[in-house]
């Protein structure tokens, strides 16, 4: 394997920064993981640094033990944005054909694309995406790749994606510490739906619902490509935060409630309990329901509380603050303008889709079919990563391999658009020679 094909990702998230080292197979489809860390989050509030000095040790600590399991040093890594400050617009863009008698190349496509990028913003924020949506070739809509065709007028419709320029530059000095290049910066929204989503879905229209820790990230897919994207500053630190005041918890002992009633995927021993997603008890021996009480020492959390309603939890903490989430959800896709047209429904990724009842409750709010999106098509050191949390980092490898795919693709066309123009010019010039040479003697 040639170490061009290695690929590294940092997701960098208001929970926990994850490394992965990844190289990619022969047939370009399947990625290897050789090196995987996670570590705790610190300097990092609601996918911001709020803390250059934490963020940078913690960003550090994360890459170093990914480094020593996969056995090399990084020299480039993709690396996820996230946070509110993230904003998205529609641009249309307009070019002429720089050879109307010939065909479309690779070099109008991206004139038209940087038309399109030709918008106002302030200076205090920065385009990090630009993502065609469809193409028009003069009268002809609805064309997907342009590259070939012949036409005089080339038009495109991308999806813009923006971001803070202080939150980039913070996030880029963080990462410059690693002592490695940045590849990419990449929405953590779009790397999430490069791991989750089916072509099929992106196709037919669907909604992308990344819960992180400190924030929700909204992405509506319609004909394959992005429409509209937004981030909530609300995630599954909120639920947390709610059962350790509810139950006077500590947040180590909240969280450890939560994820022993959540995983896996909305179902977990309880010592000889199970806790479905409905939020009953039931016996893992006999299958019967019982009434009786967590008993929270089982779980490890060794407090005041000794035991705790799951009726409480489940309907009077959890279910509130889920409906809360997905009513900001409901109300951000009615603002785009593009409710109704995702009949793919939802697919829920992140941490945050594990919390117990959360499928069933954006189900109730939106009206809609849910599924919860777990990342694939990675293989090797996978026991610990083929998780809904995992999706962001998963999908910049992703990300990683289809970029140098297209760039190896785009320079293959440029060498054969080349050489295509010599022998147009042979041709050209072999004309002029017959024609000069029909009026010698």
């Amino acid at each position: 394997m040639t170490r061009n094909k290695v690929l590294a990702a940092i997701d960098i998230g208001s929970t926990k920064i994850a490394t992965l080292i990844g190289q990619l197979s022969e047939s370009g489809e399947k990625i290897n993981i050789v090196g995987a860390a996670s570590v705790p989050s610190l300097g990092i509030r609601k996918g911001q640094i709020v803390n250059i000095e934490e963020a940078a040790e913690a960003v550090i600590k994360s890459v170093e033990a990914a480094e020593r399991m996969a056995g090399f040093s990084l020299s480039r890594i993709f690396v996820s944005v996230g946070g509110a400050h993230i904003t998205s617009q529609n641009s249309h863009g307009i070019v002429a054909v720089a050879e109307p008698q010939g065909e479309i190349s690779p070099a109008d496509v991206t004139r038209v694309i940087e038309a399109a990028r030709a918008i106002s913003l302030p200076s205090s924020r920065e385009i990090l995406h630009v993502i065609p949506r469809t193409y028009a070739v003069d009268s002809q809509d609805g064309v997907a790749d342009p590259v070939g065709m012949s036409g005089v007028r080339l038009e495109v419709e991308t999806h813009i994606v923006t971001a803070s320029t202080t939150a980039l530059k913070n996030l880029s000095k963080c990462v410059s510490e690693v002592g490695a290049d940045i590849d990419c910066l990449v929405f953590s929204g779009v790397a999430s739906a490069e791991a989750v989503l089916t072509g099929t879905e992106k196709e037919l229209g669907v909604v992308l619902v990344d819960i992180g820790g400190g924030t929700t990230s909204i992405i509506v897919f319609l004909e394959g490509a992005p429409a509209y994207t937004a981030v909530l500053p609300i995630g599954a630190k909120n639920v947390t935060n709610d059962l350790a005041i509810g139950l006077r918890l500590s947040l180590e002992g909240a969280e450890k409630l939560k994820v022993a009633l959540s995983k896996p995927y909305g179902q977990k021993n309880v010592g000889d309990e199970m806790i479905d997603e409905t939020g009953k008890v039931s016996s893992a021996k006999s299958g019967e329901t019982k009434d009786d009480e967590i008993d929270l020492g089982k779980l490890g959390i060794y407090e005041e509380t000794k035991k705790v309603s799951r009726k409480t939890i489940i309907e009077g903490i959890i279910r509130p603050r889920l409906n809360e989430i997905f009513g900001m959800v409901a109300a951000e896709i009615e603002r785009s303008g593009f409710a109704g047209l995702t009949p793919s429904g939802i697919v829920l990724t992140g941490g945050g889709a594990l919390t117990i009842g959360s499928a069933e409750s954006c189900r109730r709010s939106l009206s809609l079919p849910v599924r919860i999106g777990v990342p694939d098509k990675v293989t090797g050191l996978v026991d610990d990563i083929l998780d809904p949390a995992y999706a962001t980092v998963i999908g910049l490898l992703h990300y990683g391999s289809h970029r140098s795919e297209s760039s190896s693709n785009n320079n293959s066309r440029l060498k054969f658009g080349e050489i295509s123009k010599k022998i147009q010019f042979k041709g050209i010039a072999g004309k002029i020679g017959d024609f000069i040479k029909s009026f010698l003697p």
